[in-house]
């Protein structure tokens, strides 16, 4: 298995886990919430692997730098 089949199946796995968890309730939100959860972790994760440089860590995502540094904002990680 790839490490991007590994990721999507934890994913797939979590997923699986929140609608069984949801009890009978209604999911809402989850694209959002999905993306909060990952998206923050791989931005921090990202940006030790880079020693905290940012255009070096753009590099790695496969991302613009202004856009990357509006995320670090948003996720306040600046």
């Amino acid at each position: 298995m790839t490490r991007s089949n590994e990721i999507a199946e934890s994913i797939h796995r979590t997923l699986d886990q929140y609608f069984r968890d949801l009890d009978g309730e209604k999911p809402a939100a989850i694209y959002d919430m999905v993306i909060r959860n990952v998206e923050r972790p791989m931005l921090e994760f990202v940006l030790r692997q880079a020693n905290g440089n940012q255009t070096v860590a753009a590099e790695m995502l496969g991302i613009n730098r202004n856009t990357l540094r509006r995320k670090l904002t948003e996720y306040e990680l600046l």
